[in-house]
This record gives structure tokens, C-alpha cells and sequence, in this order.
């Protein structure tokens, strides 16, 4: 019925390039063809396999990206995976997840020659993507810009797209970017994110019941913007959280680490070296893996139970964050 792919990690933009490859070398092969990028928290998966299966009776030809397949646990949509997978024909079904693994059973269906992980970058390639997307605008940059710009954006290809494209259209060809510029142009627009949420509640000097509620504020910001994602919001936290975890551990025993060392680790620059030396002090490394277990825990109830008490879910999410460190909700706590 379809080639059948996995693509995991949480190299989101490598990712996308990759399935718009895919789908435009699809174009060119088969023609005109229709394709659909569906959500696990809003599709199940028998209706991508209706559009496979639909779509093939009429002799047409789809393209169907599913994401958020570490979700897919249940023996019916696995079997009726193994169907798609197991037939032949010139549809192709792209299963992804940012995570790095999916249930046993799913990956097993799945030929190995169509899994792939796509992992973050090393700093010194994020650093050379950065110079090499502003040297195609014909536009240079100074090395303090492009620390800057990594310590604003979400270090994902996808969002560095997104926030260097702005560059563009507020300088001429042949200009230098300087970190003044970087400053002007993201730092002094920046919208609300999982990254911002993050910074607001690693506040040590402040009382957890301030932070608490400068969290919440800002959660509301990013609800009523367009694109507020719940899903996106908590892998967004995830990986402050996992990348606090990683600090916790280069830091073991009070060792010495260098500025060699923290960039080698995707430490790059003075504030976010800052940032995460304050968040340490607040979470320790255990209080880390349970707060990484618990956004695991919510990201999945919240892909498979629906859009229902988002805000709420959210909001109780962060409580167990800032107030409780890691431990979910048990008992009601008056001090708060």
C-alpha cells in the first residue's frame, strides 16, 4: 500500500528538509500528488490509513506525514501499520517523533533502511549553518552575533530558519551582522516560548510563588498567540530541563569545566552559561529526571487525550515545576 518511514530525534528543521525532499523528488516521479501532515493528538491512525488506502483506489498518489508517533502503543494500529508496510505501491507514510525511540513492536514493522535519527547539531555546526544561511542572502556576521543568536533561539535548524530570515528584510547585500543587531532585531521582538517560560521560573533570588506566577502569565501569552502548541510547549521545556540535566552531570563533584568544555556540551555564551548555573541551584540532578519524566508523562496523555482542559492541564504542569520540583500533585499545599 505505501513505503512506510520512521524519523526520530529532535532535529526538527534536518527533518523537515528531509521530507520536503522526499515529497518533491515524489513530485517530480508520480506528478500531481496530495499530501497531509496529521497530528496523533488530533488524527488516529486509521484515518491515514484510509487516505492511503482511498486515495490508491482512485489511482492517486499520497504523501502522509504522522507525527508524534511515540504515542502509537496500541496492538490494532500497529497491526494496521504492518499492513501499510508490508504492501507495495507509490505512497509514502512518514511516521516522526522528536523523541528517540517508539514502542518496540512499531519500530520492528518499520524496514531499517527507512528509520533514521536525526540528532542535534554540534555547536561548531550550528555556528557554520548560521554563517552559511546568512552567506547565501549575501549578508555576513560576526562571531558575537551568531553566539548571540544561539543563546535567543531555540537551537533547532527549523527555528534558526525561522529567526534568521528576518535578517534579510532589514539589511542590504554585502552588510555585517553584529551582536547590536542580533539584539535589536530578536531580543527587543521576541515572543513568548517553552525557552522564555524556562528563564522566568530559573530565578533563585526569586520566591517560588513569584516565579510561579510569572509562569503563568506568560503561559497565557503563548496561548493567545496562532500557533500555540501544548505538545510543542512541553518538548520545548523538556529540553531546557534535559539540557540542565547534562549540566548537572559535566558539574559532578564540583569538577572544574572550562569554556572549551561548555561549548563542546552546546553551552555557547556568557547568558546561558549564567541561565543554567541559576537553574542548577533551584533543581538538583534528581529533581531533573523526575521533571523530565514528568513532561514525558503529560506529553503523552496530552497527545492521546485531545485538546480538553489544555489550559488547565498546563498550568497544574507547571505548579508541579516551580512549587513541587518534580513531584506530581498529591496533597493540597497551603503554604501556596
Amino acid at each position: 500500500m505505501a513505503r512506510l518511514y520512521l524519523f526520530l530525534g529532535p532535529e526538527i528543521g534536518l527533518k523537515n528538509d528531509e521530507i520536503d525532499s522526499m515529497r518533491s523528488s515524489m513530485k517530480k516521479k508520480a506528478g500531481e500528488i496530495e499530501f497531509h501532515s496529521l497530528y496523533a493528538s488530533e488524527t488516529k491512525v486509521s484515518e491515514a490509513v484510509d487516505i492511503l488506502e482511498s486515495n490508491s483506489l482512485f489511482g492517486g498518489v499520497s504523501f502522509v506525514v504522522f507525527h508524534g508517533a511515540e504515542s502509537i502503543k496500541k496492538k490494532d494500529d500497529i497491526a494496521l501499520l504492518e499492513t501499510v508496510s508490508s504492501g507495495s505501491g507509490d505512497n509514502t507514510l512518514v511516521l516522526t517523533s522528536d523523541g528517540w525511540s517508539v514502542d518496540a513492536k512499531l519500530d520492528k514493522i518499520v524496514p531499517k533502511e527507512n528509520r533514521r535519527t536525526f540528532k542535534e547539531l554540534f555547536a561548531e555546526r550550528k555556528e557554520a549553518w548560521i554563517r552559511d544561511f546568512f552567506r547565501r542572502d549575501s549578508l555576513s556576521i560576526e562571531q558575537d552575533a551568531i553566539s548571540l543568536i544561539l543563546e535567543l533561539v531555540e537551537n533547532d535548524t527549523e527555528s534558526l530558519r525561522s529567526e534568521c530570515s528576518r535578517f534579510k528584510w532589514c539589511f542590504s547585500e554585502g552588510s555585517t551582522i553584529k551582536a547590536s543587531d542580533v539584539e535589536h532585531i530578536l531580543a527587543h521582538n521576541r515572543e513568548e516560548s517553552a525557552f522564555t517560560l524556562f528563564d522566568a521560573i530559573s530565578r533563585p533570588d526569586e520566591e517560588p510563588k513569584t516565579r510561579l506566577e510569572n509562569a503563568l502569565l506568560i503561559l497565557q501569552k503563548i496561548q493567545l498567540t496562532k500557533n500555540a502548541s501544548p505538545v510543542l510547549l512541553i518538548a520545548g521545556l523538556a529540553t531546557c530541563f534535559r539540557k540542565l540535566s547534562l549540566w548537572h552531570s559535566i558539574h559532578a563533584g564540583g569538577a572544574f569545566v572550562d569554556d572549551f568544555q561548555l561549548k563542546k556540551h552546546g553551552f555557547l555564551g556568557k547568558t546561558i552559561c549564567a541561565q543554567y548555573a541559576r537553574a542548577s541551584r533551584i533543581w538538583g540532578s534528581s529533581q531533573c529526571a523526575a521533571i523530565c519524566a514528568l513532561l514525558s508523562e503529560r506529553d503523552v496523555a496530552m497527545r492521546t487525550e485531545g485538546s480538553v482542559l489544555f489550559s488547565v492541564r498546563l498550568s497544574l504542569l507547571l505548579y508541579e515545576i516551580v512549587i513541587k520540583k518534580g513531584a506530581p500533585i498529591a496533597l493540597y499545599d497551603a503554604r501556596y
